[in-house]
């Protein structure tokens, strides 16, 4: 059974980051293991006063205490990071547990709409680079996609232009770029890929749904972490990630008003429980 790491936050209420993380991989058959960046009452999308608990200094503590128990990760995936130095503690990790055969995802969640999230800077783009260089695949949108090639943001795209940023991103020093939130024509959305190595661009598409959910970016990368670590390969995982996606979020649109903080993955956790079975 394989065993994996996953470094992001915990918002204990708001359906992302660890809460999202956790259940999706296990659900896959993989043991997830976590380091928590951060512990936050919600998450910050809509939710205001939340509480805010930065657990930067205990990631060495807990990766030095790993390593003397001998324990050994064959993935490592990271989401949503807080600051500069936790980067910088991050990479140090990556660094001390790695292997031959072990998987890197990194998905730089640190940007939408062609903004930076709160609290984020030049600073911390360019130490985003540098993790993005030690990782085999990373899943930006194109909003992150352009911070980190120094592109200007644009919301009107052809597959040329696409296909330019998913190579600028490659030069970060990945192997495989999945570019997330594309669409070509009305009522399709999906993934843009790009092997570095064979030089080859993929797409895959399935229906849009015309409303915006919170935390859809993380079900995406953990279904498709879960999916790479499961054997599939880039295509085959961004295919798994676009349809457990979409039906996340079909799950949820009878209760949208309600439910606006995220979406019922959990009802749809039975098509990858049962497809990595």
């Amino acid at each position: 059974m394989k065993k994996i790491l996953t470094i992001q936050d915990i918002s204990c209420v708001g359906q992302c980051s660890l809460t999202v993380a956790l259940p999706i991989i296990s659900a896959m058959s993989i043991e997830c293991c976590i380091l928590p960046s951060a512990v936050l009452s919600t998450h910050t999308g809509g939710f205001t006063g939340f509480t805010f608990r930065d657990l930067t200094e205990d990631l060495p503590c807990i990766s030095k205490h790993w390593k003397k128990e001998n324990i050994a990760f064959d993935g490592i995936y990271t989401g949503y990071i807080g600051s500069t130095k936790q980067i910088e503690y991050i990479k140090n990790i990556i660094d001390a547990f790695k292997h031959k055969d072990q998987i890197v995802v990194v998905d730089p969640a640190m940007a939408d709409h062609g903004k930076l999230y709160y609290g984020f800077d030049d600073a911390f783009v360019s130490e985003m680079k540098k993790l993005c260089g030690k990782a085999d695949y990373i899943i930006p949108n194109i909003t992150e996609a352009c911070f980190l090639t120094d592109t200007p943001y644009f919301e009107e795209y052809d597959q040329a232009k696409i296909e330019e940023l998913l190579v600028k991103l490659s030069t970060l020093g990945t192997k495989y770029v999945v570019l997330t939130g594309i669409s070509f024509e009305d009522g399709l959305l999906g993934a843009a890929m790009y092997d570095s190595i064979k030089g080859e661009f993929k797409y895959y598409f399935n229906k849009r749904v015309p409303l915006l959910f919170h935390g859809t970016g993380d079900i995406f990368a953990s279904s498709f972490f879960g999916a790479v670590i499961n054997g599939l390969d880039m295509y085959e995982a961004s295919k798994v990630a676009v349809d457990y996606t979409l039906l996340a979020i079909e799950n949820t649109i009878e209760d949208a008003k309600e439910h606006w903080y995220g979406v019922h993955f959990e009802k749809a956790l039975y098509y990858l429980t049962n497809k990595f079975k």
